[in-house]
């Protein structure tokens, strides 16, 4: 089982609103990454993004805040591979500098999303395991 994790800073660029806020979709670019990543672990293919079954976005991100997006594939079908994913922010910048910033004692969880990707068959160079009951963890925990 292979967890894939991305860290990176949220630049000034980032921001979509007022305050240095940033919009929720940049959280789902980030699990398309993650998910891309996962991909290649397992079949040896980016493969496709084919739908989000949910999203929840739990706390606003900030030009400044680093966060972490993780992912783990929940089930494998032939083509198929369903998949959970958590952003969380790990660092945000300090009131009043404009060059501090703190490590949070608590990562902030950000947004949840699980999903389905795929990987056609042909494309596919290695033999994933298939089916549900995998040993992998839920990343609500």
């Amino acid at each position: 089982m292979y967890v894939s994790k991305i860290r990176l800073r949220i630049s000034s660029g980032d921001a979509h609103y007022g305050g240095g806020l940033v919009d929720g979709a940049h959280m789902l670019k980030l699990f398309g990454d993650v998910a891309t990543e996962l991909l290649i672990y397992s079949d040896g293919d980016e493969g496709l993004f084919v739908a989000y079954d949910m999203i929840e976005f739990s706390a606003p991100v900030f030009a400044g805040d680093y966060i972490e997006a993780t992912g783990v594939i929940t089930h494998y079908g032939h083509t198929s591979r369903k998949m959970q994913f958590e952003a969380k922010k790990v660092i945000s910048p300090l009131q009043g500098s404009d060059s501090t910033a703190g490590i949070l004692t608590e990562p902030i969880l950000v947004c949840r999303a699980s999903g389905t990707c795929m990987v056609p068959r042909e494309k596919q160079r290695f033999n994933p395991p298939r089916g549900s009951g995998l040993n992998t963890p839920d990343l609500k925990t």
